[in-house]
């Protein structure tokens, strides 16, 4: 009879070896799961493969961390670094991260190398200032990343990462204070989804358009950023007629010259896009600079004439008396050449 037929027989004991074999068998399973995960971290919430740690005045990533967590979020906290030491255990399970609005500055090396199957980053609204380039390992298997109010004055250094993410579709840059992107930035990444919204974007240059069109697939978000409709967006606006890669590109307007305020930048012609204003804007301040040099050099010639106006005047005195002494031997010299008498006396006195 089987061990489950008389298990469920109420006149049928098993034997007390197959008892003991089953018991421990049991005892291994609950070891092995004990073992596997952890309890739920303090001050953090825990359903299923989820782990959420909001909003909870951290100033580092929990420690015990259940090792099949496959979902982390640890938001809203004030951890101001993270390092290879903010996640000691292997997180094989863990395929999203979510660590946006820590007041986060810095990303030291090596602290992603315990989760190797991280597919989902987010960063976004810290305020990184070093990104180690080993942060993220090189077998890495991220997809997403979002950087949006990350980068500090626009510095496109950190992105040296991207070097190392070759399975990179999905980048969020937006709010980062960018003013150009730099060429071969984007170049690595097989990108499919670029959200560079709400720059300070005001040209994009041709070497950047090229490499956009090296990616077909690539869609692009642009809206939010100061363009100015001058000669030298020309390019640009050519390139937007002709590509379907921008996909709020009806709501990329221009942000100066003042006649092209709010308009539109697909309904901008190319004859309204001129350089002379900028032109005379530079001419203009080159002559105040010019001005307040020259200015300030008067000053300064000022300055030390009140400094040495003692011996100035002094100088000035000798001048006035050498001129008189100088003056008085001409006179002198006109009275004796114009009186015959006085000229033959000075000849006689001479031998």
């Amino acid at each position: 009879m089987p061990a489950a037929a008389l298990q469920s027989h109420p006149s049928v004991l098993l034997p007390p070896r197959l008892t003991q074999k089953s018991g421990m068998m049991h005892l291994l399973f609950l070891l092995a799961v004990a073992l596997s995960c952890h309890g739920c971290p303090d001050r953090c919430l825990c359903s299923s493969q989820t782990v959420k740690c909001q909003n909870q005045d951290l100033d580092e990533i929990p420690h015990s961390l259940p090792n099949n967590t496959k979902i982390l979020f640890v938001t809203g906290n004030n951890i101001s670094r993270i390092s290879v030491d903010s996640f000691p255990t292997g997180l094989k399970l863990l395929t999203d991260l979510y660590l946006s609005g820590n007041e986060m500055e810095s990303v030291g090396a090596m602290v992603f190398d315990n989760m190797p199957n991280l597919v989902r980053l987010d960063l976004s609204n810290n305020k990184i200032e070093t990104f180690s380039e080993r942060a993220i390992p090189d077998d890495n298997k991220l997809q997403v990343l979002n950087l949006s109010s990350v980068l500090q004055h626009g510095n496109l250094s950190m992105l040296k990462v991207l070097d190392l993410l070759f399975n990179l579709i999905n980048l969020s840059l937006q709010n980062s204070s960018i003013i150009s992107i730099q060429n071969g930035t984007l170049k690595v990444p097989p990108l499919r989804d670029l959200d560079l919204r709400d720059n300070s974007l005001r040209y994009m240059p041709t070497t950047t358009l090229a490499e956009f069109s090296l990616k077909p697939s690539l869609h692009i978000w642009l809206a939010g950023n100061p363009w100015r409709c001058d000669c030298f967006v020309e390019e640009m606006l050519l390139w937007l007629k002709n590509s379907t890669q921008v996909i709020d590109m009806q709501n990329l307007t221009c942000a100066d010259p003042e006649a092209l305020r709010r308009q539109p930048l697909l309904q901008v012609e190319s004859s309204q896009l001129k350089c002379v204003g900028d032109m005379e804007g530079v001419l203009e301040t080159s002559y105040v600079f010019l001005g307040l040099v020259l200015a300030l050099i008067g000053v300064i010639f000022l300055l030390v004439l009140y400094l040495n106006r003692k011996g100035i005047k002094r100088w000035m005195y000798n001048i006035r008396d050498a001129c008189r002494d100088h003056m008085e031997g001409y006179h002198y010299r006109y009275e004796i050449n114009s009186d015959p008498r006085l000229a033959n006396l000075s000849i006689n006195s001479d031998v």
